[in-house]
C-alpha cells in the first residue's frame, strides 16, 4: 500500500466514516441538496461534451475534440455516490480519460437520486440509453452504487434477449442493498470510509418497496448465466470487498468470463483516486476496454 493510499484512507476516516456509521446519518445523506451534474471546466477544456434528454434525464456524451456523436464505439459509465450523491470531479476525469485515450464516445446517464427518485426510474433510463446505442460496440462500466446498477442493467438486458454488451467493468460494486453478508462485520472495521448504519435507510428509500434481496435492486441475487465478460476491481479495505469476491465466485460457477482484481490495502473505488494504485488500475481498465471494443486508442 502506498503512503498516498494510506493518507487518503486517513482523510476519509476523519471526514466521512462517522457520518456513515451513524444511524441518523441517512437523514443527512437523503436530505442534502443535490449539486450540479455537468462536467467541470477542466474536463470541457479537454473533450467535447453534448447533452440530450433520455427518459426525462440528462445523458452527457463525451468525445475527443472534433468527433461527431454516433461515430465511435461506446462506453456507458454509471457513476457512484450511494444513490444519493451527484457525479463528482473524479468520475469526470475517469470518463474524459476514456474518451481521449481510447477514442470512444462515453455516455454518462445522470440518473435521478434518492429520495426524489428510485431504482425503477434508474433501470428504465439505463435500458433506454443502452438500447439507443444501436449496433455500435458497447462496454458498460460503473463504480460503487453505479456499478451495482450497471450489473442490474446487464442482467435485465440478458433476460430480454437484447444485443450483448462487449463487457462490463465494475469498481467496488454495491451488490446487496441489505448488506447481509456476515463477512461485512470485519470488512466494515477495516474500511476507513464506509459503514452500513446510514446506508441501510438509503437502500430502503432507493428500493421504494422492492425487497432488498430482489435482483432488481441487489444484483448479487440476480441471474448470472449469459453475462458478458466481467472485470471486477476492489480494495481489501473496502466494505464492498466480501460481496465482490462472492460475485466473482457466482459468475465463475455460471460460466461467465470474470477477472477479479484485488488491491491489498486499497480503499473504496480506488481506481478513481489520484494515488499510484489508482492510476495503475485506471490504465489497466482502459487497456482492457480498448481490447474489448477493438479500439486502438
Amino acid at each position: 500500500m502506498s503512503w498516498q493510499m494510506g493518507a487518503v484512507g486517513l482523510l476519509m476516516r476523519v471526514t466521512r466514516k462517522r457520518r456513515y456509521a451513524d444511524p441518523d446519518g441517512a437523514g443527512h445523506l437523503l436530505g442534502r441538496p443535490k449539486g450540479p451534474s455537468g462536467p467541470p471546466d477542466e474536463v470541457t477544456r479537454r473533450v467535447d461534451v453534448s447533452t440530450e434528454q433520455v427518459a426525462g434525464f440528462d445523458v452527457h456524451s463525451v468525445r475527443r475534440p472534433g468527433t461527431p456523436r454516433g461515430a465511435r464505439p461506446v462506453v456507458v459509465h454509471l457513476h457512484g455516490g450511494a444513490y444519493v450523491n451527484e457525479i463528482v470531479a473524479q468520475h469526470w476525469t475517469f470518463v474524459a480519460d476514456l474518451a481521449l485515450e481510447l477514442d470512444v464516445e462515453v455516455l454518462v446517464p445522470i440518473y435521478g437520486l434518492a429520495p426524489q427518485h428510485t431504482a425503477a426510474e434508474a433501470r428504465a433510463l439505463c435500458e433506454a440509453v443502452l438500447d439507443g446505442v444501436g449496433e455500435r460496440p458497447c462496454w458498460l462500466s460503473g463504480d460503487s452504487s453505479g456499478a451495482g446498477l450497471a450489473l442490474v442493467a446487464t442482467q435485465a438486458r440478458v433476460r430480454r434477449g437484447a444485443p450483448a454488451l462487449r463487457g462490463l467493468t465494475l469498481l467496488a460494486p454495491w451488490l446487496d442493498l441489505a448488506m447481509g453478508n456476515p463477512e461485512l462485520d470485519a470488512a466494515e472495521a477495516r474500511d476507513p470510509w464506509l459503514a452500513r448504519a446510514a446506508l441501510r435507510e438509503v437502500a430502503r428509500v432507493w428500493a421504494d418497496g422492492t425487497p432488498l434481496d430482489d435482483g432488481l435492486v441487489s444484483p448479487l441475487f440476480g441471474e448470472m448465466a449469459g453475462l458478458p465478460p466481467v472485470d471486477l476491481w476492489v480494495g481489501t479495505r473496502d466494505l464492498t470487498h466480501p460481496d465482490t469476491v462472492l460475485l466473482a465466485e457466482r459468475l465463475r460457477a455460471a460460466g461467465v468470463d470474470v477477472t477479479l482484481h484485488e488491491a491489498r490495502g486499497a480503499i473504496h473505488v480506488f481506481p478513481l483516486l489520484p494515488v499510484p494504485e489508482g492510476r495503475a488500475a485506471a490504465r489497466a481498465i482502459r487497456s482492457r476496454i480498448a481490447d474489448g471494443l477493438g479500439t486502438a486508442g
